[in-house]
């Protein structure tokens, strides 16, 4: 059983207790039934808009950073892409330290430069910095670094959890702010004088914004580009990606811990003689934001982890320009345990996909245990 993943999900302590009593679990709410999110008023998105706008480069520079032992694979690489693909703007994606960046739940990649780096080519800073989920909320260098870019005039994004790491940056007390639903109870409880927004995928307040959870990076970055560019340009890379409508809106009550999401949580983990090690052909060239959906999806469902393979070591360049090194070193996978190669399907319709696909091989129970965990409203 892959125990690091089931704990690094944040979620698999919490459902494995759960069969300490079944108490507990009857005390669980059921799945919500949840109506369709209001519209947003036309005056809080343009004021979205004029918050995000860039601070200071016409073609402004965005740095991502991650931590060099853990950083979510899709908050890293999602805008990574997105942002690259629309040619707005120098995107950048960074580490702490020298060395490969080991997302999770999946995949390993080569950063652009490490934050030192960053700093001697840009002393002035970026315009915006993007803080993904992180194991460590607490890394001293990632704390000091995203400190010293919102000194420098940086716009400070905090995807999903990434929020915890900008809260301990000390950079949203008395700010309004969301995050991923597992974690807002934690963030609330270690920074009180944060102002929760209930129902809103993105927040922006003074200088700082979050999200909730990781596919809210796909709006999040949508919205960011038409700050930068303008709607029509952002519409063009929605349609892209497959996404051809979004706004901030967000069903908060739609995301919660249910009896539903505990059960298969136990379920799935306790069974561990049906876990499977599922491959991914690793091509140049591949779509990583793509690559990152599917391959953290199929990494959640506690019944399989997804690798990927191909025929060298080395670090095999995306489309964007970001390398990959490989889990395996192979020319092929049995064939029950590959999954379909990443091809030319937008990111949102592979996102789809994968839950499709999820939901036939280990049920629909599963398939929402995932859409959960990734806090994706599914259509």
């Amino acid at each position: 059983m892959n125990w690091r993943l089931v704990l690094w999900s944040g979620l698999g302590a919490a459902a494995l207790a759960a069969t300490i009593g079944a108490g507990w679990i009857l005390s669980l709410p059921p799945a919500p039934a949840v109506a369709a999110a209001p519209p947003i008023a036309q005056e809080e998105t343009e004021a979205t808009i004029a918050a995000l706008k860039p601070p200071k480069r016409l073609r402004p520079l965005i740095a991502i950073i991650g931590i060099n032992d853990a950083t979510e694979a899709t908050d890293y690489l999602m805008p990574y892409g997105i942002l690259r693909r629309a040619d707005v703007a120098d995107v950048e994606a960074l580490a702490t330290e020298k060395g490969p960046v080991t997302l999770f739940p999946v995949l390993k990649v080569e950063p652009q430069a490490t934050v030192a780096d960053f700093d001697a080519r840009h002393p002035e800073g970026a315009d915006y910095v993007i803080v993904p989920a992180m194991s460590r909320d607490n890394d001293p260098a990632a704390l000091q670094w995203i400190r010293s870019q919102a000194a420098k005039g940086a716009i400070v994004i905090g995807v999903c959890a990434g929020a915890k790491v900008v809260g301990d940056a000390g950079l949203l007390d008395g700010k309004r702010a969301t995050t991923h639903w597992y974690y807002l109870k934690e963030l609330r409880d270690r920074h009180p004088a944060i102002h929760y927004v209930r129902n809103r995928r993105m927040v922006v307040d003074r200088g700082i914004a979050t999200t909730t959870g990781i596919t809210a990076s796909m709006p999040m970055s949508l919205t960011l580009i038409e700050a930068i560019a303008g709607r029509d340009k952002a519409r063009a890379v929605g349609r892209d990606i497959g996404l051809a409508d979004w706004d901030m809106r967000h069903q908060s009550d739609a995301f919660a811990f249910t009896r539903p999401f505990a059960l298969t949580a136990i379920d799935n983990t306790v069974a561990f003689w049906n876990r499977e090690q599922l491959g991914i052909e690793l091509k140049p060239g591949v779509d990583e934001v793509s690559l990152a959906l599917v391959a953290d999806a199929w990494s959640r469902t506690y019944r399989s982890r997804a690798v990927t393979f191909a025929g060298t070591s080395a670090p095999l360049q995306t489309r964007n320009g970001i390398g990959i090194f490989p889990d395996k070193l192979a020319t092929d996978w049995p064939g029950h345990r590959e999954l379909v190669a990443i091809g030319n399907e937008p990111p949102a319709q592979a996102l789809d996909q994968a839950l499709h696909d999820i939901a036939a091989r280990y049920g629909t129970r599963t398939a929402d245990f995932v859409a959960m965990q990734l806090e994706y409203p599914r259509p």
